[in-house]
């Protein structure tokens, strides 16, 4: 590989010859081949966006030269479009600031937008402190990029996949409205439900889980930007992050504003947090419903089957014509992997010591890959698996005319005691609960007939 020698306050610095970035995103390549993964294409976008924006606020300002303000602002605009992704090669496990990334950021559209005016490779014609980064730190940068690549990948991924997952779930309580079967608690039998009913359950954790996500989308549109180095916001004139946020905002369709408190913005990262647990709470409504379906489709022959879930892929290598849940089983996986994302990023967030949080990079990468595997499972489960869903409700019926259970029904005209009896003799002789009920001369047929509604039972009150 060639290379050109890039210098910083530290010394010289070989960098490759067609690189953009200069000497101290090298430093960071160099310092920390941990992973291999590289920071997320939304930060990457997002730090577009704030650069592009900051360019357009500081040119407006008078603060740096027109002509170098619109030259950053098209650089920046082509590291948001992706065209420069492959300019970012410093891995997510870096110093917990994010500092390489936002001078990566800074060094790839100084050099892109020196190129755009003419000037010479190296010359720092556009200087990435100077005037990339005028007004700003890398302290208050990459907190914001963080939130704004997340409401970015909450609004435009995740809330459109929980809202399909939703639709799907409700259309299928509508269409078993009529489908009774047993219901189920501590995995033994119970009085009856519609299988319409159980969907509506899995559809309201969807929708209630879509609203838990609005609420944080809310609280990350505050942006940390305006705090520098400490939060003071030294180096920062009055009103300039107001303005490249106001950008921000007018750009994206997104309600960012300015942080209230920007030593709590800098120093603590609680909306992340927040933010994570309430994924961590659309994940576990995630799992539930998946396994749910998971034992609602067990068997065919020797399990509960009350469902008949789309088949997907062969299940096994050895045994001929078996097929198993392949979609819910991978919801579950994805459940738990958001699950351990958020243990990290909840232990990332108390690290924040003093004015700084120092474990941004790693919270920023499990938030956004925690919000990727949620909507694309809500968007498999939706598509591959809810929508196919079949009921077997003969198999349900006939599971229901076995549960002794259904004696509960019988308790204001028998009582409890006699219930129990009849229940317990039900299921040692194999009868029905009807059968004894009449032999024991507890109920006349057409009291019994009334009270065993199987259909009414699930719709509460007292038959």
């Amino acid at each position: 590989m060639e290379y050109r020698i890039e210098r910083d306050s530290m010394g010289e610095v070989k960098v490759p010859v067609d690189a953009y970035y200069g000497a101290s995103t090298q430093r960071a390549v160099d310092n920390f081949p941990v992973s291999g993964l590289k920071v997320d294409r939304r930060i990457i976008w997002a730090f577009g966006l704030l650069k592009g924006s900051a360019a357009e606020a500081s040119g407006a300002g008078g603060y740096v030269d027109a002509d170098k303000a619109n030259a950053i602002r098209q650089a920046a605009d082509e590291v948001m479009s992706g065209a420069l992704d492959h300019q970012f090669p410093v891995d997510v496990f870096q110093t917990g600031s994010g500092t390489s990334s936002n001078t990566n950021s800074n060094e790839v559209i100084a050099h892109r937008a020196t190129q755009l005016l003419g000037g010479e490779p190296g010359s720092k014609l556009v200087h990435p402190n100077d005037h990339v980064n005028f007004g700003q730190s890398s302290n208050d940068t990459f907190p914001t990029a963080m939130h704004v690549a997340a409401v970015d990948a909450l609004r435009e991924d995740l809330l459109p996949g929980l809202s399909q997952l939703g639709a799907s779930l409700e259309a299928k309580s509508e269409e078993f409205a009529e489908v009774v079967k047993s219901g189920r608690t501590h995995l033994m039998d119970a009085v009856p439900v519609t299988l319409g009913q159980e969907f509506s359950g899995y559809a309201a954790q969807v929708r209630k889980g879509a609203e838990r996500i609005e609420k944080v989308v809310s609280e990350l549109e505050e942006l940390p930007l305006g705090g520098t180095a400490t939060g003071t916001g030294i180096n920062c004139p009055p009103g300039f992050a107001a303005k490249v946020i106001s950008v921000m905002a007018e750009r994206t369709g997104y309600a960012f504003r300015e942080a209230a408190n920007h030593f709590e913005a800098q120093a603590a990262k609680d909306a992340v947090v927040n933010a994570s647990g309430a994924l961590k709470t659309v994940a576990t409504a995630l799992f539930k419903i998946a396994n749910d379906l998971r034992w609602l489709s067990s068997g065919p022959v020797t399990a509960i089957a009350e469902i008949k879930l789309p088949a997907l892929q062969p299940g096994s290598s050895i045994m001929p014509a078996k097929v198993n849940p392949v979609m819910p089983e991978m919801a579950m996986q994805v459940a738990a992997q958001v699950m351990g994302n958020d243990t990290a990023v909840a232990w990332g967030g108390a690290n924040g010591n003093f004015e700084l949080n120092v474990m941004m990079p790693m919270m920023a990468r499990n938030l956004g890959e925690s919000i990727s595997l949620l909507a694309a499972a809500c968007r498999l489960m939706a598509e591959k698996c809810v929508d196919g869903i079949e009921a077997d409700a003969d198999r349900a019926r006939h599971l229901l005319e076995k549960n002794v259970i259904v004696v509960t029904a019988l308790n204001p005209h028998i009582g409890y005691d006699n219930g129990s009896l009849v229940a317990k003799e039900a299921f040692a002789t194999g009868r029905t609960v009807r059968e004894v009920v009449l032999e024991r001369g507890l109920m006349s047929e057409e009291e019994i007939d009334q009270a065993l509604d199987l259909k009414r039972m699930t719709e509460g009150g007292v038959l």
